[in-house]
């Protein structure tokens, strides 16, 4: 399966369950890049538009760009009424956008899905010269007691499961040589996620591995995750150990 194709019939459980990003981290970005109303960003494998919702609040223009069909349509029936929003059918390696043309790229919670030196020669056509690309992620914490057993729950039921996005991305080389001169700044926010049941269940149903409701697994996944939830919850909700983290520098 294509990488374009992985969150194909997942768009309403992730536009419904997968969790925004803290508010100081925009603020850094709107403050760090002068953004302002002339603006334009390029949020990229932009999904069903959560960062891009974050983004356009400040007044900017933002081209949200994705090739997955089911998200992108999430993303304009979400944000069809911002008059600053435009969807594009692009990818991160050919976004379609013009040369020269954007102020700020962003990738939230997708790079790691991209081709990285395609991706990276995509950037550096359509940014402005010497702007920026930055590269979120919301990292679950996998080192707590309720994230070790999640992952087994998923080890055990979902066949494409290889560790959460956040273990993937460790190793600093990525980040150096994606960058130019392999200068970047990184920087992390606490992020705690609260969920009730069914924010929890639909937050593990959003991941790109996780089983459809056609197929054998999917009653056993949600079944386990029910049990897990009821062995850690207090007062009817759990705390998901989770920390939002940007990469950020030229390229």
């Amino acid at each position: 399966m294509k990488n374009t194709e992985k969150f194909t019939g997942k768009a309403e459980v992730y536009a419904k369950y997968r969790p925004g990003y803290p508010a100081e981290l925009f603020e850094h970005l709107y403050h760090k890049y002068s953004l302002s109303a002339s603006s334009v960003v390029a949020d990229i494998g932009s999904g069903t538009g959560i960062f891009t919702k974050e983004l356009l609040k400040s007044g900017i223009r933002v081209k949200a760009v994705e090739p997955n069909a089911d998200m992108r349509l999430a993303a304009e029936r979400r944000l069809k009424s911002c008059p600053d929003f435009e969807s594009v059918n692009g990818s991160a390696e050919h976004t379609t956008l013009p040369d020269n043309s954007i102020d700020l790229v962003t990738a939230a919670q997708a790079f790691h899905w991209f081709d990285p030196f395609l991706f990276r020669k995509e950037c550096a056509r359509i940014l402005k010269k010497d702007r920026f690309v930055i590269l979120v992620w919301n990292h679950r914490i996998d080192s707590v007691p309720l994230m070790e057993e999640n992952a087994e729950v998923c080890r055990r039921f979902c066949p494409a499961f290889r560790g959460f996005s956040g273990t993937r991305l460790k190793d600093p080389a990525l980040f150096r040589t994606f960058f130019r001169d392999g200068r970047y700044e990184e920087l992390e926010f606490p992020h705690d996620l609260p969920l009730d049941l069914s924010a929890f269940i639909g937050r593990n149903l959003s991941a790109s591995y996780a089983p459809l409701k056609d197929t054998e697994q999917y009653s056993l996944f949600i079944e386990a995750l029910t049990e897990l939830f009821r062995r850690h919850e207090r007062d009817g909700k759990v705390l998901m150990p989770n920390i939002t983290k940007s990469y950020a520098g030229q390229i």
